[in-house]
């Protein structure tokens, strides 16, 4: 889709209004600037900043989903706040405060609804991607230890196949199927372990796996054998040895699926831990210089890139994926938060949030080759979401 790109007149995206014409979306993406609630727009292509759009709210955690044609940033804010954002007029289409405390979000397989994942309160609510006119409200009901009816902290939210939603209950332990069947909303509940904190969903859509904060190992539901419900796969992990304190809970959407083979930042060790897909059992444990967070595979599966919690969050470690080896310390900068490869791998940007600076990445020759500037970034989305699933 090429659409008309006019930035004159657009209050919101600053500099650069010569670049009046026309542009399509393959190749723009937000970068999330934290502390001053605004978003970069960017050309990965050119390595350009084209705008950037404000008023966003708190982005202190903040992620980012596309529309099917890729033209709107629907941006999930800390503070309940659900912004649509226009790449191309670089302007806020409409925005909506949805709840107290938010945790992201995810747009459905036909892109008619985007779905909030809620703390406060707990719960998930789907609205119209088209007006953000609310469509449902679940909320995350559970009985307590005290045997009274609780709300649940909902995290790990991912689209899924059959246009459904997918997510897990912190304090319930359990991860819920929703579909939206003629307007109405259809939920299914399963048992999924102590304190789940964080998900994601394999690439083809079929498994969905929830990391367990309160126990060692992994909750995984097949979405197509739901009924069997859900298996604990890497059981005991990290049993019988010292845990470090955890610094920062890793992201499971960056999971490195690579070969066969699933990358998985261990909690409380300095260990990225090898997983074979076919019946899960865990086949390796690779050192790596601190806690790992983000563990994420170039989309050639060559590589696998590592982030890691405060204190030793400046660097970033690139693994070769079929000798398992660390092949490069990288320094982007410091508070290194987020990576984000360019739709066919060439390049990966990393964010770093306390030198005010994107560096992009040469995934082939490991050098850098370019920097942007930017107000404390941390996630960097890139428009080749929008036909990812998962993402």
């Amino acid at each position: 889709m090429v659409v008309l790109f006019s930035l004159a007149g657009c209050q919101s995206l600053s500099g650069k209004s010569e670049q009046a014409g026309l542009m399509g979306t393959g190749d723009l993406g937000l970068i999330i600037e934290r502390a001053s609630g605004s978003v970069l727009v960017v050309n990965t292509t050119r390595h350009d900043v084209l705008g950037r759009v404000e008023g966003l709210g708190d982005l202190s955690h903040a992620s980012v989903v596309y529309s099917r044609d890729a033209r709107y940033g629907y941006v999930f804010g800390r503070d309940g706040g659900l912004t649509k954002v226009d790449l191309l007029t670089g302007a806020i289409a409409d925005r909506v405060i949805q709840s107290g405390n938010s945790i992201g979000g995810a747009i459905s397989q036909d892109g008619r609804y985007v779905a909030v994942s809620n703390y406060e309160p707990g719960g998930v609510k789907v609205f119209d991607s088209e007006t953000l006119e609310l469509v449902a409200d679940i909320p995350a009901t559970w009985t307590n230890e005290q045997g009274e009816t609780a709300r649940s902290k909902t995290v790990g939210l991912v689209d899924a196949p059959g246009n459904q939603f997918v997510f897990s209950l912190f304090d319930a332990g359990e991860i819920w199927t929703l579909g939206i069947v003629d307007g109405e909303p259809e939920v299914s509940r399963y048992p999924a372990g102590k304190a789940p904190y964080d998900a994601l969903i394999t690439p083809d859509g079929r498994y969905y796996i929830a990391g367990l904060f309160g126990e060692d190992g992994l909750s995984m539901l097949d979405l197509w054998e739901p009924e069997a419900g859900v298996t604990e796969i890497l059981p005991g992990y990290g049993k019988g040895e010292q845990q470090l304190p955890v610094y920062k809970m890793p992201h499971l959407e960056g999971w490195a699926i690579a070969d066969g083979r699933a990358l998985v930042p261990a909690v409380g060790h300095h260990q990225v831990l090898v997983a074979d897909m076919n019946d899960w059992s865990l086949v390796d444990r690779i050192p790596v210089q601190g806690q790992p967070v983000f563990v994420m595979a170039s989309p050639d599966n060559r590589q696998i890139w590592v982030s890691f919690a405060h204190p030793k969050n400046d660097v970033v470690q690139v693994i070769d994926s079929s000798t398992r080896e660390i092949v490069r310390t990288l320094e982007p900068g410091k508070a290194v938060l987020h990576m984000e490869f360019t739709p066919r791998g060439e390049e990966v940007w990393v964010s770093a949030r306390d030198s005010n600076r994107v560096t992009v990445y040469n995934t082939r020759t490991l050098e850098p080759v370019a920097e942007l500037n930017a107000e404390k970034p941390s996630g960097i989305f890139f428009t080749s979401r929008a036909h990812t699933l998962g993402l």
